[in-house]
């Protein structure tokens, strides 16, 4: 208890640090994020209130911000990146597109958090946890009198061409996240073999990793391959009949991350983000844009409802290996001529 209550005090020093909101402006802050929109602006308004710092923010996919934070590397545009999945946030860290930090919150965050740090040599850092999945229309799999899909071998089945919806992983960080899940799992060869075969299954590769499991919920395809907690989402806010699965032969997890940009035109605002956002009340306020994901902080909880990571078998993901620059542009690189291409 007394490690606990020093945790809270340490972190409520940190929240003093920010104050309520000041009446005059203290700067300015541009954020690039890559989470859903509603979950982006609550951070952005909460952060505005705590410090009086001015935020401009922008919200893409990983991939594309990832492709945006590298084109802007000679000028700058963006301070810190915050979410989205971990490997390109890996890349850019292995690339020297961003700066390493030690946050003071650092020792408040759960040990997946700061082996991310690690992999990174400080440039970047764990802020949530979500496990892969994919999920089906209860209602459109009964109309089509399917069985259903409980592996990822499963998606290959005939019986379900047209009915397979999944991101791009050139723009999607999730969709690279099942990309090196299934070589991982099956091996490079057997993955790209199944990969093809899913592919006649596809009926779109969206640019969004969360779109397939909002698609799955409105009925417009009947299997959306997506990260649980963006499939969780519909079934809080609008009931919908969606089934999330866990695949059987295990799966590959993210580790959003956050990250600061080099070169950033307000460096000191960038490091009062990151702080900030470690916290366990800044890390709560995803619960508050339904989103589900595990946070980093110890102190922060599992939102009520969220995919028990416990019960998911869970792959030993490579992260070093699959969110180093080389690898990722390789796997993409082949991802594009034999699967995407055709």
């Amino acid at each position: 208890m007394r490690f606990k209550s020093l945790l809270l005090l340490a972190g409520s020093a940190i929240l003093a640090g920010f104050g309520t909101a000041p009446a005059s402006a203290q700067g300015d802050l541009t954020v690039y994020c890559s989470v859903q929109e509603e979950w982006c602006q609550l951070m952005v308004n909460e952060f505005q209130k705590a410090t009086g710092i001015n935020v401009a923010m922008t919200r893409k996919s990983s991939g594309e911000t990832y492709a945006q934070v590298k084109a802007e590397a000679a000028n700058p545009q963006g301070d810190i990146w915050w979410g989205g999945t971990g490997d390109p946030h890996l890349q850019a860290a292995d690339e020297d597109l961003t700066v390493a930090y030690e946050s003071p919150m650092l020792s408040h965050l759960r040990e997946w958090a700061v082996n991310q740090h690690k992999t990174a040599d400080g440039k970047t850092v764990g802020i949530y946890l979500g496990a892969l999945g994919f999920g089906y229309n209860s209602d459109l799999l009964k109309e089509r009198g399917l069985e259903a899909p409980k592996c990822w071998a499963d998606l290959a089945k005939p019986e379900y061409e047209g009915e397979v919806q999944v991101a791009n992983p050139n723009s999607s960080g999730t969709a690279y996240t099942f990309l090196a899940t299934l070589v991982q799992i099956f091996g490079e060869d057997k993955a790209f073999e199944l990969l093809k075969a899913i592919d006649k299954n596809v009926n779109q590769y969206t640019k969004s990793g969360a779109a397939p499991s909002q698609a799955a919920a409105r009925g417009e395809t009947l299997i959306g391959i997506s990260f649980q907690h963006d499939l969780l989402t519909p079934v809080v806010t609008s009931d919908a009949p969606l089934v999330t699965v866990s695949p059987c032969e295990g799966t590959g997890f993210e580790i959003g991350s956050m990250s600061i940009i080099k070169g950033a035109p307000n460096m000191e605002n960038a490091k009062k983000w990151y702080d900030w956002a470690l916290t366990p009340e800044a890390q709560m306020l995803g619960a508050q844009a339904n989103s589900y994901q595990l946070p980093s902080n110890q102190d922060a909880p599992l939102p009520k409802g969220a995919p028990d990571i416990k019960t998911i078998k869970l792959i030993d993901y490579d992260f070093e290996k699959f969110g180093s620059s080389d690898e990722r542009t390789r796997l993409l690189s082949k991802w594009d001529q034999e699967v995407g291409a055709h």
